[in-house]
């Protein structure tokens, strides 16, 4: 059976921690800011040391266990089922077409084509370049 630690059992989790050990947190992904990414996904933690005076077990990169709890909680220790690792790639929508494929055009997707490769081309259309320097 999974457990699972919320903010405020900061004492619990650094005593029931076993170093070495991936523990996982769900991050809500803001739908605004990504919206073809899933609605939730999941990372791993995994803590191997532990701090010199409070013996508080910590990441590699000296992450306390309390402040992950208490930050980033609650905190898992089973993966959680039907969600994706955030360090994962996502779900790809394209892919090649292949050697059959054969793509036709109409003569407006050509006109639009055509203008929109003009407009590039052309300098006078051109947003100037600005430098960060006065």
């Amino acid at each position: 059976m999974s457990k699972t630690w919320k903010p405020g059992d900061e004492k619990r989790f650094a005593r029931d921690i076993k170093l070495g050990q991936p523990y996982y947190i769900v991050y809500k992904i803001a739908r605004n800011m990504a919206p073809w990414e899933d609605k939730y996904l999941y990372s791993e933690v995994v803590f191997t040391k532990r701090l010199p005076f409070t013996g508080t077990p910590c990441t590699k990169y000296g992450t306390a266990a309390d402040h992950v709890l208490r930050c980033f909680g609650p905190v898992h220790d089973t993966p959680p089922r039907g969600m994706r690792n955030i360090a994962e790639a996502a779900a790809s929508v394209g892919a090649p077409l292949g050697n059959n494929y054969e793509g036709l055009l109409d003569d407006a997707e050509i006109r639009g084509i055509e203008k929109q490769a003009a407009q590039a081309s052309d300098p006078r259309n051109r947003r100037p370049i600005r430098s960060w320097r006065p």
